[in-house]
C-alpha cells in the first residue's frame, strides 16, 4: 500500500517565513507518529496473518505481567515476537528456548521500538524431529515422578460387568471394538464420546476419564469394571492429544483399570506408559477386556467332568477304607472287657476307700471341737470386759484434769492481758487522745492544731475544741469570762507520758 502524504499546512498570515523553507526538494513533512502509524497500517494491511517457522531464541520465561517475549529466526534472519497472556495460557506448546515451532499471528509494528513484530496466536512444533525431542523430553519429566513405575499397574478384571469406552463416537474403532466385544464375549459399553485431535481433544479426553472415574458404585450410571481410550493411527500431530499432560495425569488418577490402544502397533504415545495395559490396536484392547465366551464354556465343561471324575474316585476310595476299617475293627465284647474288668476293681475299692475317708474327717472334726472349748469365745469375751471394768474411769478422770488445767492458764492469760491493756490505765485515771481521725496524739503541740479532739476515758469518750495559750494571758482571760471569775493563770502542769 503506498504511503499517503499528509495535508500540507497553510503558513498563518502575517509571517515572514516563505513557503518554500516548509519543503526541500518537494519531499512532504511527516511527524514521528504519523510515519509510525502508516507504516504500522501498510504492513499489517500487506501481510495480515501468517504462518511463520523459525526456532525460538532469547526467551526467558514469562515476563512479570505474563505475556512472553522472544525471536524467532532461521539462517539468515530474525523478527521479534510476542504472546499475550490470554494466549499464553492456552498454547498446547509452550515456547522453550532453541525449540523449532511453527507459529501463526499478526504481522505488527511496535513504534516504541521502531521495528516490526509477530503477535502469536498458536504455537506448534516444526517437523517430526521437534516433535519427537518434545514428547521425549516430557516423557523423562513424568518418568521422574514414577508414573510410569510397574508397581503402580493393576490387573484387569477377567470378566468385567461393564466397560467404558473413551473414543470418537463416529470412527471407525468404536465399531470394531463393539463388533470384537460381541464376538468373544458381549458385554454392557458405556461410550464418552471425544474428540481424538484438533484443538480441545486433550481436554475432552481427560474429562472423560476422570467423569467415568466420578461414577458411584452402584448408582443409575454403572460404573466401568475397566476403561478403553482408543483412536485409530495416524501421525505424531494427530495422536499429541494422547502425549499431553493432562490426559497422562487423568490416566495416572484413574482408579479404574485402563486399557490404552492408540494408532497401530507400531505408534507410541506417553498414555500407554501410564495405562495398566497397553494393546496394540482398539480391537486388542476389546480382546484383553474380555475373554471368549465359547473357550469358557468349553473349559467349563471340561472342568466339570474333571471334577465329576474326582469325585467318584474320591467316593470309591473312601469306600475302600472304610471296609478296610471294618475287617480291623476287633470284636466289641473283646474290646470292652478289659475295661469291665477294671470298673469292678474300682468298685470294690470303692467302699473301703469312702469308709477311710469319713473316719478320718471325723477324727480331724473331735480334734477341732475340743480345741474350740478350750478357747471359747465366750471366755475370750469375758476376759476383754474384765479388763475394761480395771480401766474403769482413769480417761474420764484424766481428761477432767486436763481441762482444768488449760482452764486455769487461760485465766491467767486472761488477766496479764487485762493488766497490759490500755484500758486497765485509762482506769487508773489516765486520757487518751485522738483527733479527727482516730489517731493519737502525743504531745501539746499537735493536739493545740487540731480542729477537734476526742478525749477516750475510761468510762466513755467526750468531744474537745483545743484552745491555745498566749503571750498576754489573753486566752486566760476568754475562759474566766466565760466561767465569771478571773483567775491567776497556772503553770502548765508536767507534759503526760505516753500511754504507748
Amino acid at each position: 500500500m503506498p504511503l499517503v502524504p499528509p495535508p500540507q499546512a497553510t503558513p498563518p498570515l502575517g509571517t515572514d517565513t516563505p513557503p518554500s523553507s516548509h519543503l526541500v526538494g518537494n519531499a512532504p513533512e511527516w511527524s514521528v507518529g504519523d510515519l509510525a502509524s502508516a507504516l504500522k497500517r501498510t504492513l499489517e494491511d500487506a501481510f495480515g496473518h501468517v504462518r511463520l517457522r523459525g526456532e525460538i531464541s532469547g526467551y526467558r520465561g514469562p515476563h512479570g505481567s505474563g505475556h512472553a517475549y522472544f525471536s524467532l529466526k532461521d539462517g539468515t534472519a530474525k523478527i521479534d515476537a510476542v504472546v499475550w497472556k490470554g494466549v499464553l495460557g492456552r498454547l498446547r506448546q509452550k515456547p522453550k528456548e532453541g525449540l523449532e515451532v511453527l507459529v501463526t499471528g499478526k504481522i505488527t509494528t511496535f513504534a516504541g521500538k521502531s521495528s516490526y513484530q509477530i503477535v502469536v496466536d498458536s504455537m506448534e512444533p516444526a517437523g517430526i524431529g521437534a516433535w519427537m525431542a518434545l514428547l521425549e523430553e516430557r516423557k523423562k519429566l513424568l518418568a521422574a515422578e514414577g508414573l510410569f513405575a510397574p508397581e503402580r499397574k493393576r490387573p484387569i478384571p477377567y470378566l468385567p460387568r461393564v466397560i467404558g469406552v473413551v473414543t470418537s463416537p463416529t470412527g471407525a474403532v468404536i465399531r470394531d471394538i463393539l463388533h470384537r466385544l460381541q464376538d468373544r464375549f458381549p458385554r454392557p459399553v458405556l461410550v464418552w464420546p471425544v474428540r481424538v485431535q484438533g484443538e480441545g481433544a486433550a481436554g475432552e479426553i481427560a474429562a472423560a476419564i476422570r467423569g467415568f472415574n466420578a461414577l458411584a458404585p452402584g448408582g443409575k450410571i454403572p460404573r466401568p469394571d475397566v476403561l478403553i481410550v482408543a483412536r485409530g493411527g495416524g501421525s505424531i500431530e494427530d495422536l499429541w492429544a494422547f502425549n499431553e499432560e493432562a490426559v497422562v495425569r487423568a490416566a495416572s488418577e484413574s482408579t479404574i483399570p485402563l486399557i490404552s490402544a492408540v494408532g497401530h502397533e507400531t505408534d507410541t504415545t506417553l498414555i500407554d506408559f501410564v495405562s495398566d495395559r497397553r494393546a496394540p490396536t482398539p480391537t486388542g484392547a476389546a480382546e484383553m477386556a474380555v475373554p471368549v465366551r465359547a473357550d469358557l464354556l468349553d473349559e467349563v465343561r471340561d472342568l466339570g467332568g474333571r471334577q465329576q471324575a474326582t469325585i467318584l474316585r474320591r467316593l470309591e476310595r473312601e469306600r475302600m477304607d472304610l471296609r478296610a476299617l471294618v475287617r480291623a475293627m476287633p470284636d466289641p465284647d473283646a474290646f470292652l472287657a478289659a475295661k469291665r474288668q477294671r470298673l469292678d476293681l474300682a468298685e470294690a475299692r470303692l467302699a473301703p476307700a469312702l469308709a477311710a475317708n469319713a473316719r478320718d474327717h471325723r477324727e480331724r472334726l473331735t480334734r477341732l471341737s475340743d480345741r474350740l472349748a478350750r478357747r471359747s469365745p465366750a471366755v475370750a469375751l469375758a476376759d476383754a470386759r474384765g479388763r475394761l471394768a480395771r480401766i474403769g474411769e482413769r480417761p474420764r478422770t484424766a481428761l477432767r484434769y486436763a481441762i482444768e488445767r488449760r482452764r486455769d492458764r487461760l485465766e491467767a492469760l486472761g488477766g496479764l492481758l487485762g493488766a497490759l491493756s490500755y484500758r486497765g490505765v485509762l482506769a487508773r485515771g489516765y486520757v487518751l487522745v485522738r483527733d479527727e481521725d482516730g489517731a493519737p496524739l502525743r504531745s501539746a503541740t499537735i493536739a493545740g492544731m487540731a480542729a477537734r479532739l476526742h478525749l477516750q476515758f475510761a468510762d466513755g469518750a467526750v468531744v474537745a475544741i483545743p484552745e491555745s495559750d498566749t503571750a498576754d494571758g489573753e486566752g486566760h482571760a476568754k475562759r474566766s469570762a466565760r466561767g465569771g471569775k478571773t483567775r491567776e493563770p497556772k503553770r502548765p502542769a508536767a507534759r503526760q507520758g505516753s500511754l504507748f
